[in-house]
């Protein structure tokens, strides 16, 4: 797989790639590839490979940025840590909502088992959680969402989906019916920067979308 032809963004400090449902960034524990495996596809002239600033799950698709220098890595890693980011994402989940849009605040905490290995749940102890989200359309019992993250939380959104709404993510394998592709896509990110022009870029929403019954641009225009 030849990441290049992912890239949305580029300049001398960053790369954006619509990162591929499927891919973890990280390697797994059980081995397997993993976004390490294709970096060297990702120098674009530079000697040293990028490397990733934030993560996002192995099933979710979209926008993921990529510091080419260390100085870059700790300014946008800054940057995350003092809510300098914006992110949408899009979700189709598995119900019905009562309202059009609001937001959820729940804290989230991590707990894990021996049985069922490790998950998010909300936890008045637990790390603070602000998502936004507005739904955009219901097809068939299943509504189509958009989040705006105040937070970058583990999960947040699988979590919230299904503990703030009552609705979790489409296909999500650990927080709702495991059946069919997690629908959960980064669609846009803003990162700024304090003497350039943001970094920003928007990943097409991926055929699986579609197949679900969501063609999401001509629900927009409607």
């Amino acid at each position: 797989m030849d990441l290049s032809s992912r890239i949305l963004f580029i300049d001398g400090e960053a790369i954006v790639i619509d990162k591929p449902a499927g891919l973890p960034v990280a390697p797994p524990r059980n081995g397997g590839l993993s976004l390490d495996n294709y970096l060297s596809h990702l120098t674009m002239g530079f000697q040293k490979w990028p490397e990733p600033v934030h993560r996002l799950d192995r099933d979710t698709s979209g926008c993921l940025l990529l510091a080419r220098n260390l100085k870059a890595l700790k300014r946008f890693g800054a940057a995350f840590e003092h809510r300098r980011v914006g992110k949408r994402y899009l979700a189709v989940l598995d119900g019905h909502l009562e309202d059009d849009s609001g937001t959820i605040d729940l804290a989230l905490a991590k707990i894990s088992s021996a049985e069922a290995g490790w998950r998010m749940v909300p936890d008045p102890t637990g790390k603070a959680a602000v998502t936004h989200w507005q739904r955009i359309a219901e097809i068939d019992g299943k509504s189509l969402v958009s989040f705006t993250p105040e937070t970058g939380r583990t999960h947040q959104i699988r979590v919230h989906a299904l503990h703030g709404l009552g609705a979790p993510v489409a296909g999500d394998p650990v927080y709702g019916d495991s059946t069919g592709a997690m629908l959960l896509h980064s669609e846009w990110i803003k990162v700024e920067r304090d003497n350039k022009p943001p970094v920003e870029a928007t990943a097409p929403v991926p055929p699986t979308f579609a197949q679900a019954g969501f063609d999401v641009d001509a629900l927009r225009s409607a």
